[in-house]
């Protein structure tokens, strides 16, 4: 691990503003993910930011009926709190779903949704990665490919999105809200938050320099049944090799979002429209621009498959 310097922010204005003038600066809340990749230098900061201190670990109810997660909220509280049990409940089995019982009590929301891909080549810096170094050509292309993406990738990029609780975010339509260095706010609906590869696929996320997530949104409960099914290759603590978010109520209708295929929680909202056709429409429509390779083509057959599932478990 490189030298680096350290410091606690005061506020959030604070913590964002030293983070766009100093280069190279970090945020740093639960550490997870940011210290073994500091440990491996692939992640250098110069600068860490702690922002622990600036009270964001709080849930509280919204005007219109929805519920706002500070950004410092534990995986653990989130997941066990009883309102998301109760209206968003694909949420927490996402959460539970993911790492462990110790990680959870670590992990906060923002650095969930900021988590890097766990492609093999990234982590492996004698191997080339445009993730990791850009213009350095992708060794996963051409490689080993079975944990990789099928869709949404790119010919500078194949890795995916490891995040559990990104996937349910993204099916219970969450909103990410940010302050900027010059104290202004905004909310990033999560459907635009994360970013496809194309050619540039080191930057990962919507987030402008310095700027700092401090909460994330949820919109009023939906009702309908809640399931989170994730296909891996062990009983626990093991990535998904496909995973599926879904909301879907007594009429049929409702929402799909994938995990483990693509750079990024996976949803195509002309696939939710088709839910009362069945299963095998809905799955068509997500996945008519996949370009799998030879190790990772199985993928589709698997999510269809669980989708199936989830779709038929859905409807008691």
């Amino acid at each position: 691990m490189r030298p680096f310097t350290y410091e606690r922010a005061t506020s959030a204005q604070d913590a964002a503003a030293k983070a766009a003038a100093m280069p190279g600066a970090r945020f740093i809340a639960g550490g997870t993910n940011l210290l073994d990749l500091m440990k491996l230098e692939i992640e250098t900061p110069g600068h860490l930011i702690d922002v622990n201190g600036l009270g964001m670990d709080q849930m509280v109810e919204t005007p219109d009926g929805g519920l706002r997660i500070g950004a410092l909220v534990r995986n653990t509280d989130l997941a066990a709190d009883k309102r998301v049990r109760k209206d968003y409940g694909v949420l927490t089995r996402a959460l539970v779903a993911g790492a462990s019982g110790q990680l959870r009590n670590k992990a906060t929301t923002a650095g969930n949704l900021l988590q890097r891909t766990r492609c093999p080549y990234f982590y492996d810096v004698n191997m080339p990665c445009n993730k990791r170094k850009p213009g350095s050509g992708c060794g996963a292309i051409g490689g080993f490919s079975r944990q990789l993406g099928v869709i949404g990738t790119s010919e500078a990029c194949i890795a995916t999105h490891p995040s559990d609780m990104a996937v349910a975010m993204r099916v219970l339509d969450a909103s990410v809200e940010t302050m900027r260095p010059d104290g202004t706010t905004r909310a990033i609906p999560i459907a635009e938050f994360h970013k496809l590869p194309g050619q540039t696929p080191q930057t990962e996320t919507a987030l402008e320099k310095g700027e700092l997530i401090i909460s994330v949104a949820l919109p009023k409960p939906t009702g309908g049944t809640h399931i989170y099914r994730k296909v891996r290759d062990r009983a626990s603590y093991a990535f998904a090799l496909v995973s599926v978010a879904a909301v879907i109520g007594r009429d049929g209708k409702g929402a799909v979002a994938l995990g483990g295929v693509a750079p990024k929680p996976w949803r195509v909202e002309e696939a939710d429209a088709l839910l009362p056709k069945g299963a095998q429409a809905v799955s068509d429509r997500l996945f008519a621009e996949a370009t799998p390779r030879e190790d990772n083509a199985f993928k589709i057959m698997l999510a269809k498959r669980t989708i199936a599932s989830v779709i038929a478990e859905a409807k008691g």
